[in-house]
């Protein structure tokens, strides 16, 4: 599984865009995708909806603070669930120098676009030496890497930097990048042996006031193998639903948070998990 997030627009934004030919043309050609899905009512702004990605809650935080202001002690998150039932996972943040736990924003990479330095047992408790998390939150330039050697983890999160990611880039910025990386993904043996990329958007552009109407629908995009080809639905979702298709296909549980009062993606799917 390959989770790759794109920063604060809504869909319309893009598929009215002249600057995505690479996920108007090809990618939902070739993929399904929902047009009815949101980040979480009234959640807002950048880390919340990451924290919810990764725990089915934003555990009350409003705000992007850094890992040491709002660190959290709970073991109840999805990478943790995995690492205990033996499924690989790896994070892939591009601009980190992979030889420190990454606490504090650097370059094009910012903590609250990586909600693992948020956990204490990902950083032991903040500590920017902490051996899993220097293992688990690599540079992404070794994704390439990882695919050609064929030592990709089960379930990857991906963030490009923040120019890349359209949030402080273009959407053309982030199309290219898309249009760069993506094809190296689809023909690595990891996912022609049953991988599934998603990509989805943080957050819609609206407002975090309560009752606020701006947010709308947020792109997901699925490219499967078993994905229903050049398919649209309007079911609705929001990223409970892609943290519980995510916990479906590795048969972990318990759903975490929203995970469990969400549908999850399968109608995307001809076959699922």
């Amino acid at each position: 599984v390959f989770l790759i997030m794109m920063e604060n627009h809504n869909w319309s934004d893009i598929t009215s865009s002249s600057s995505a030919p690479y996920i108007n043309n090809t990618l939902l050609a070739i993929g399904a995708h929902a047009a009815q899905y949101f980040n979480p009512p009234g959640i807002h702004p950048s880390l919340p909806n990451y924290l919810w990605l990764e725990a089915g809650t934003n555990f009350g935080v409003s705000s992007d603070a850094s890992p040491s202001s709002v660190h959290q002690s709970t073991t109840m998150h999805l990478v943790t669930l995995l690492k205990n039932a033996n499924i690989t996972w790896k994070a892939y943040q591009e601009d980190i120098n992979g030889t420190s736990c990454p606490l504090s924003n650097v370059s094009g990479y910012v903590t609250k676009h990586d909600p693992f330095v948020y956990f204490d047992d990902v950083t032991n408790s903040l500590s920017s030496t902490s051996a899993y998390c220097i293992a688990h939150i690599r540079p992404f330039t070794e994704l390439a890497t990882d695919l050609a050697n064929n030592t990709v983890a089960s379930y990857n999160f991906i963030t490009p930097n923040l120019t890349n990611d359209m949030h402080d880039g273009t959407i053309a910025d982030g199309d290219n990048w898309l249009a760069k990386n993506v094809p190296v993904i689809l023909n690595s043996a990891a996912y022609k042996q049953g991988g599934v990329i998603f990509i989805t958007w943080d957050e819609g552009e609206g407002g975090s006031a309560p009752g606020d109407t701006k947010d709308g629908p947020i792109g997901m995009m699925v490219l499967s193998a078993n994905a229903k080809v050049g398919y649209q639905n309007t079911i609705h979702y929001d990223h409970g639903s892609t943290l519980r298709t995510v916990e479906e296909i590795f048969k972990v549980s318990p759903m975490l948070g929203g995970a469990a009062n969400q549908t999850d993606l399968s109608d995307l799917f001809t076959s699922f998990p």
